[in-house]
Parts: structure tokens; C-alpha cells; sequence
């Protein structure tokens, strides 16, 4: 039998068989009869209910997700329905209209609460480890100068504001006047942060993530994030004692910038060796997900013991898994969707249901609401205007700057929760900040893209725009990791040397693999332990510093090299299939035998290829291979297909590396030569294929020499041209032939039996 609070609440929204379907209302009614059971079961307040808890949770996640998906239709982002929803269940609306039904549903016993705010409070550290893998510290660093300046004016000056504002509050609106001043930088903290995740969100949706503006926006939130978090733990640390102790003030601040100084240096190497090794040697499901969550408790539990909050811990451990050069796409996904699911819901419906927004019904309260809003919205847009304009950039790039910059979201909601659970804030204010939150970031995504849309595009940015749009499509972004499969053999010695050119380029990991082969070793092999990979991993290694040591961009320092060995244990097909299935999608190989005696490949190539489910590039070393990698002079064949331009990019990654000499040679079909009866219609053929290697030209800083030649033989043509050139490496695109034995090809098999000077192939149609 429905209870008062339930017919009331039937009667009130008119439901009955001829009123339309309401999802939000049958989940109400729902959740009420359930919540009646729940209470009709004899619980009092000290016995928390499970039944409960489940409802809360399961009415909290659908409904913010119903208005999160209505906010994100009409151009809001989706935690604004979150908040929204929360508001709607709490005290607000809903407990406006049928509040014996609300606290029914969302009762104040502090049994009930703990296991709601529970899952609340790990929703925070949740949050906070997926905005840190979402802060990209290489646009920071890219944009320092600039993001620096906009970022100190843009803090600076809401946080007096809003320092201001707090030391000038009657002291009625205060829960303890004695922890004035915590409240105070509490209040400063929450009108000068901005919120990464909504501003990146609303620049990526407008496309302007590649434009310097929208770089510039995204690196000041960046910076105001990390430098918030910093202040927010400190200020923590303050809220807990109850009063300014130089002691502890230096305790937290030292402790800090240690334990800053030290996740950037030596902490983003272990939590990269923790999830290298988590992936690699565990079988079970899903366990680098576990892995990271470990990395993140364990992080948040040192912050709680320098005295400042956890969540610092938990924004750090992001911003160093972000950067873990390995299973960065499957962690995110893993990630995301637990969080945003789950915790998000939860706990921004929860910080609904805790704003009161009856108290504005107060004249005093309405004033200040409406003063913060207009504080916190004039102080953020005045401070980055003012740092876009010290910075040399134009008004209108400055206007857009403050527009962007002034969106609160999810960063202030959780501050303000902070300043709530410790005492310092009031229900009213509170609620005050949550509301500034809710209008500020509302008001972001329109007056954003307005200003955006009045920026022309800079000659500069056009440059920069065609080159990460090369790099968006790139083939070699596609690849994560290197499987280096080698034995000690001239074979062996050039594919580590490929390796670490392209480790060194690209920062891809790479995993050595020793694939000694004792019944087949060649005469001239060196004797040594099959399983030894040692040798491999330092020559790889070394290549790599060198090439970075060498090169002319600040994108990659020695310390993104990472390169590991591992042994092969057992069956060598099982070993590469274990291989693919940990996020190795690049093998190369480099061992002899490499040729079959009756002629093709080796019959062990046949079987590596199909046990290895991803791309392969093998290495035949020929001739004098020169020890200086300048020295090198690349050749790469080219026909017009998909397959020879990606070898092109492949061979140029690697010319940039070894900072030596590539051309391409655009070999033409004689079959074609037939059909085309004047000279300048052969020509176009290789037109547009030259057309796409002067972008990958254009892409690496490199100078390519390209060339055509014309005979009945394509293989003794690309010969004659490497001949001249006196090049010493072909790379060639190619791609598997149907057929039980490894094959790429008449022209590649040709060039693999005759060539006399070394050869890597790559399948580059995957």
C-alpha cells in the first residue's frame, strides 16, 4: 500500500493510465515503493540499509544520465545535467513539492549518508586520476610562456577577489569565524580555478584544439588545475588544524614540492615499469586497470601523510599514467568508463542533493549569490584578458582567452564539496559556490564559441595546422609498441638499429624478443645464450639516446627511451601471439637464416607472421652496412599505392633518426608504358604519388630526392637507381600474397634473392 508521501506525490504529477510515459516520473514512483519496503523492513537510523543504498545509487546514475545526455543536445556539458539532477532530487525541488518523499528517499541519518558519500568520496579521486591523464604536460610545455602569464594574471586576480570577498563576510554566514581565513582562500581557490576537463571539451568540440588560442586556453587550464590542486591540499592542510602553523604550513608546502619533484622524475618511471610489467606478465582480466588503481591509492595515501588532500595524489597519478607510452587508449577506455558511469553521477548528484538553493529566498544570500557570480565571472575574464594582453596577444584573442578561461564545472563543485566536508563552509555557502559553478561554466560554451569564431587563422598556425593534421592521419601513429624478434646475426644487428630509430622518433616502447634458432644457426653466427637479450637491449637503447641526444626538436628527451628483454619461453608461435595481445602491433625481425635454400623466405618467417596478429617489417642485412648512422643512404620505391607511400613514412621516421640521406624512386609499369603515347601523360603518373611524399617530407624537416625510372623490369630499375645513388638501404612497402608460404610479391621476392645491399620490407597495407 502506497504511504501518504507516495499518493501525495501521485497526485501531484497527475499519474495515471491516460497521462504520457514519464521516464524520470515512473523512476520516482519506483524508487518510492521500493523506499517504503526498504523502511516498512524495521530499519532505524543507526542500521544503514543496503536496499536503500542501491536505490539511491541506481536513481542518481539514470537520472544523470537522462538530463546529462538533454544538457549535451542543447550544448551544455553533461555534468551540468549531473548537478542539475541532484538539485532537482534534493532539498531544492523535490523536497519543496513532497519533502516527506525526499527525505524518504534521501534520509540524513549519518548511517545512511556514509555509504552514499562513500562511494562519493572515491568518486572524487576518480575523477580527479582521469583529469590528470587528460592534461597534456607537452602542450604546457609547448605553450609555457604564454599559458604562464595568462594563467598567473588569471589566478591572481579572482583569488583576491575572492580572498576579498571572505575576509569582508559578516560573520553570520560563517560556521566558524575562527577559520575566517581558511574560508577565505577556500573561496579565492574556488573563483580562480578553471576547469580543464570543461574547457578542453568545448575547444575539442569547436576544433580549435590545434589552434594556437585553443592551445593557449587549454595549457592556462592545465596549469590553473595543477596549480589549484596545490593550493586546494595546502589549504586542507590548514582547515584540519584550525589556524596558521608555520610547522605544519611548512610541513605541507615542503612536502608538496618534494612530493612534486619526485613523481616527475623518478615516480613517472615506476608507475611506466608498473604498468609495462602488470601488462606483460599478468593473465588475468584487466590487469593494468588494477595496476592504476593501486598507483593512484598509493598516491593519495602519501599526499594524506605530508598533510595536504588526497586528491593531489590522485591528479599526479593521472597526469603520469597519461603519459605511460604503452595501452594508453585501453586504460582510457577502461577508465572512462567506469568513471563516467558510476562515480560521476554519483557524486555530482550527490552535490546536488546537497545545494540548497531555498536558502537565495534570503534577500542577504540572493545579493551575495548574484556578487559571486559577477566577482567570479569579471575577475577570471578580467585576469586572462589582462595575461592575453601582457602576452602580445590581440583583443579579440584576448577575449576569447577570458571567455574560455571562465568555466568552473567540476573543479570548483569539488572544492566546495572540500570546504563543506571539513567544516569551513556553511550550507549556504556551499550552495552559493555550487550555483557560481553551475551559471559560470553554463555561460562558457556560448560566449566561447562566439569569440572563437571571430579569429582568422595565423600564416604560422596554417603550417602548424597542415602538419598535425598529417600527424593525425599518420600510419605510424597507429602503432604503441615494437616486438624486436632477432638473433645474433647481421640480420639482428640492423633491426635494433631500426628499432631504436624508431623509438627514438616516436617514443614507442620496444620489447626484445631473442628468436635463436641452435639447429639452423648460420656458420658465421657468434656462439651465445639463446635466451640472452641483454646485448640486444643496450644496442637498441643506445641507438635511441643517440638519435635523440641528436636531434633538433625538444620532443623527446633519453628518459622516453624505454626498451625491455624478455625471454622466450617455450613454443616461439605462442610467445608472439602472447606478444600481439599485450599491445605489440609492430614486430620486426632480423634473423638468418632469412632465405630458403630453394629460394623465398625462410619457412620460420611463414610461421612467425601468422602467429603475430599485427604489422611485420623484416631485415636483410647485405653488403657493408655503415657503422655511423649518417652514413646511411635510404631508398624507397614508389608506385602511387597506399602501401609504398607508408613505406616512405616508415623509411623517413627512420632518416630522421639516423639524420642521413632518403630518396624515393617512382618506378613505372611497362604495361603502362604501352598505353601511354606521349611523354607528359607518363608523367602524371608519378605526379601526385611525388605530391604525398613532399608532405611526409615536409612532416619530418627532410630533404627527399625523388626520381623516375622506366624499363621492363621494375626490381632491376629500382637496382640501377640504388646503384647510382649508392644507396645501402631499400625499404620496401609490401604486402602478404594469399598462399600457405610467406610471400610479398614477384618484385619483392626478386629484390629479396638478388640485392646486393640490405633490404627491409614492411607489410604496410594493415
Amino acid at each position: 500500500m502506497a504511504t501518504r508521501g507516495e499518493q501525495g506525490f501521485m497526485r501531484s504529477m497527475n499519474f495515471g493510465k491516460h497521462h504520457p510515459n514519464s521516464i524520470l516520473i515512473a523512476l520516482l514512483l519506483s524508487a518510492g515503493v521500493a523506499t517504503s519496503a526498504f523502511a516498512a523492513n524495521g530499519e532505524n537510523a543507526t542500521t544503514p540499509s543496503e536496499g536503500l543504498f542501491l536505490t539511491q545509487i541506481v536513481i542518481l546514475v539514470i537520472v544523470g544520465r537522462l538530463l546529462g545526455e538533454f544538457m549535451v543536445r542543447i550544448g551544455q556539458p553533461s555534468i551540468m545535467g549531473q548537478i542539475i539532477g541532484g538539485v532537482l532530487l534534493g532539498p531544492s525541488v523535490l523536497g519543496e513539492i513532497l519533502p516527506d518523499f525526499q527525505a524518504m528517499m534521501f534520509p540524513a541519518g549519518d548511517a545512511q549518508k556514509s555509504m552514499i558519500n562513500a562511494v562519493a568520496q572515491l568518486g572524487i579521486l576518480f575523477l580527479l586520476l582521469l583529469a590528470g591523464m587528460e592534461t597534456d604536460l607537452g602542450l604546457a610545455q609547448r605553450m609555457r610562456r604564454a599559458a604562464f602569464g595568462v594563467s598567473f594574471t588569471g589566478i591572481v586576480v579572482p583569488f583576491a577577489a575572492g580572498f576579498a570577498l571572505g575576509e569582508l563576510l559578516p560573520a553570520s554566514l560563517l560556521p566558524d569565524p575562527e577559520k575566517r581565513l581558511v574560508a577565505s582562500l577556500f573561496l579565492g581557490t574556488a573563483l580562480s580555478i578553471s576547469s580543464v576537463k570543461i574547457v578542453a571539451s568545448v575547444v575539442r568540440e569547436m576544433d580549435f584544439m590545434r589552434r594556437n588560442i585553443g592551445q593557449l586556453i587549454v595549457a592556462s587550464a592545465i596549469i590553473d588545475d595543477t596549480v589549484g590542486w596545490v593550493i586546494i591540499s595546502v589549504t586542507f592542510s590548514l582547515a584540519e588544524k584550525g589556524a596558521v602553523e608555520l610547522p605544519t604550513l611548512a610541513k605541507s608546502v615542503v612536502g608538496t614540492l618534494v612530493f612534486m619533484g619526485l613523481s616527475f622524475t623518478i615516480g613517472r618511471r615506476v608507475v611506466f615499469e608498473i604498468i609495462r610489467w602488470t601488462n606483460d606478465r599478468f593473465k588475468s582480466d584487466l590487469p593494468v586497470l588494477s595496476a592504476i588503481i593501486a598507483t593512484m591509492g598509493v598516491m593519495a595515501i602519501i599526499t594524506n601523510l605530508i598533510g595536504v588532500h588526497t586528491v593531489l595524489g590522485a591528479f599526479v597519478a593521472g597526469i603520469l599514467v597519461g603519459q605511460s607510452p604503452i595501452l594508453t587508449r585501453q586504460i582510457d577506455t577502461q577508465l572512462r568508463a567506469l568513471t563516467t558511469a558510476l562515480f560521476m553521477p554519483v557524486f555530482f548528484g550527490l552535490t546536488g542533493l546537497q545545494t540548497d538553493l531555498t536558502v537565495v529566498r534570503d534577500p542577504a544570500i540572493l545579493l551575495l549569490a548574484s556578487g559571486l557570480i559577477v566577482i567570479a565571472s569579471i575577475g577570471k575574464f578580467g585576469g586572462a584578458f589582462l595575461g592575453g594582453r601582457f602576452g602580445g596577444f590581440s583583443t579579440s584573442e584576448a577575449i576569447a582567452l577570458g571567455c574560455g578561461m571562465n568555466a568552473r564545472g567540476s573543479t570548483e563543485v569539488i572544492v566546495a564539496s572540500i570546504g563543506l566536508s571539513v567544516g569551513v563552509l556553511d550550507q549556504r555557502l556551499f550552495s552559493i559556490i555550487v550555483a557560481m559553478a553551475v551559471v559560470t561554466t553554463m555561460m562558457m560554451p556560448p560566449t566561447l564559441r562566439w569569440a572563437l569564431a571571430r579569429l582568422p587563422v595565423r600564416e604560422e598556425e596554417r603550417n602548424r595546422l597542415e602538419s598535425e593534421e598529417f600527424e593525425k592521419a599518420s600510419y605510424l601513429a597507429n602503432f604503441e609498441r615494437i616486438l624486436l624478434a632477432v638473433d645474433r646475426s647481421k640480420n639482428g644487428n640492423l633491426a635494433s638499429r631500426i628499432s631504436g630509430f624508431l623509438a627514438a622518433v616516436r617514443q614507442m616502447p620496444v620489447t626484445v624478443l631473442r628468436i635463436d634458432d641452435e639447429t639452423k644457426r648460420p656458420p658465421n653466427a657468434e656462439r651465445s645464450d639463446a635466451d640472452g637479450v641483454t646485448t640486444f637491449v643496450d644496442q637498441v637503447k643506445a641507438t635511441a639516446t643517440k638519435a635523440v641526444a641528436q636531434s633538433d626538436t625538444d620532443s623527446a628527451t633519453p628518459a622516453d627511451v624505454h626498451v625491455t628483454g624478455r625471454k622466450k619461453d617455450g613454443d616461439l608461435e605462442r610467445a608472439l601471439s602472447e606478444s600481439a595481445e599485450k599491445g605489440h602491433d609492430l614486430m620486426i625481425i632480423g634473423a638468418e637464416p632469412a632465405v630458403a635454400d630453394a629460394g623465398g623466405l625462410d619457412e620460420r618467417f611463414t610461421k612467425m607472421t601468422s602467429s603475430f596478429q599485427g604489422t611485420v617489417a623484416i631485415t636483410f642485412s647485405r653488403g657493408r652496412v655503415p657503422e655511423n648512422d649518417n652514413e646511411l643512404r635510404i631508398l624507397v620505391p614508389v608506385s602511387g599505392t597506399e602501401r609504398s607511400t607508408r613505406a616512405v613514412e616508415f623509411a623517413s621516421a627512420i632518416a630522421k633518426a639516423a639524420g642521413c640521406e632518403i630518396a624515393v624512386v617512382y618506378v613505372t609499369d611497362p604495361q603502362q608504358l604501352v598505353r601511354m603515347p606521349r611523354l607528359s601523360d607518363m608523367s602524371d603518373l608519378h605526379k601526385e604519388a611525388f605530391k604525398r611524399v613532399d608532405k611526409i617530407a615536409a612532416y619530418y624537416g627532410l630533404d627527399i630526392g625523388k626520381t623516375v625510372e622506366r624499363g621492363t623490369s621494375p626490381e632491376l630499375a629500382i637496382l640501377r637507381n640504388a646503384r647510382r645513388r649508392r644507396a645501402n638501404l631499400i625499404i620496401l612497402g609490401v604486402s602478404r600474397q594469399a598462399g600457405t608460404r610467406l610471400s610479398y610479391g614477384g618484385i619483392a621476392n626478386s629484390l629479396i634473392d638478388a640485392a646486393d645491399r640490405s633490404i627491409i620490407v614492411i607489410e604496410a597495407e594493415k
